[in-house]
């Protein structure tokens, strides 16, 4: 199983969960649909999803050492690196796209794809607390080491809840909300405001370890009840 896929104990609905990650389960799955749609063709070829694991992975990093020299030229660099960050997550979304549509899957694809997805995410973020570390934006400097440590904590309460046979995909603190805020900065950072989306960034992932947390914690009272009935 990649990390796209739903976790295992997501279709016994035994925990209840709120209006808004209803809406978030059904756009996931919309999206999936789509993805999984459009990798048909792609599956009679000879990629693998580890060449679009190690490819999404690469362009992250080579966006990521392009923001380091933002200062010789920021929106040449602020945006490329940007560009290349995207197009990078973009692939590695799609790796469990084709795995599913052309039965290609692995457990060890699974594992390189889960973590090559925080190495890529992990360096860009690294890049950007440097920007804020020339700038002398101590404040912004701190927020990004939150986005990191939260970022990090949303997809470990996620692996751990499902480790643990219970559910923990709530809240919209995932990858593909993050990658959307980290080039939206990226995008907005010649103009000097790429320090607010990192802000949202740190706010939205801490929410969503929290969530997460809860979340885990009333599913086992739930279905305790649920058996007791």
């Amino acid at each position: 199983m990649t990390s796209e896929e739903p976790p295992p104990s997501a279709e016994g609905g035994a925990a209840r969960v709120s209006q808004l990650d209803r809406v978030k389960q059904e756009y996931t799955q919309s999206a999936r649909e789509i993805l999984a749609r459009s990798m048909r063709g792609v599956a009679k070829t000879k990629l693998t999803p580890d060449m679009l694991t190690l490819t999404g992975v690469t362009l992250c990093l080579m966006g990521a050492v392009l923001v380091g020299f933002e200062e010789h030229n920021p929106k040449l660099f602020f945006w490329l690196g940007g560009a290349l960050f995207v197009v990078g997550s973009i692939a590695d979304i799609l790796d469990g796209a084709l795995a599913r549509a052309a039965s290609k899957g692995t457990v060890f694809g699974a594992f390189l794809d889960s973590t090559f997805d925080r190495l890529g995410e992990a360096a860009m973020l690294a890049a950007i607390g440097l920007v804020f570390a020339r700038d002398g934006n101590d404040v912004a400097l701190v927020a990004t080491f939150a986005a990191v440590i939260g970022s990090f904590l949303v997809s470990y309460t996620r692996a751990k809840a499902e480790a643990l046979g219970l559910r923990g995909d709530v809240g919209f603190g995932s990858r593909v909300e993050r990658v959307v805020l980290i080039a939206a900065g990226l995008g907005l950072a010649p103009w000097g405001w790429l320090q607010w989306p990192i802000y949202a960034l740190a706010a939205t992932a801490w929410v969503t370890v929290f969530q997460r947390m809860l979340f885990v914690r009333r599913q086992p009272r739930e279905l305790a009840e649920q058996t007791a009935a």
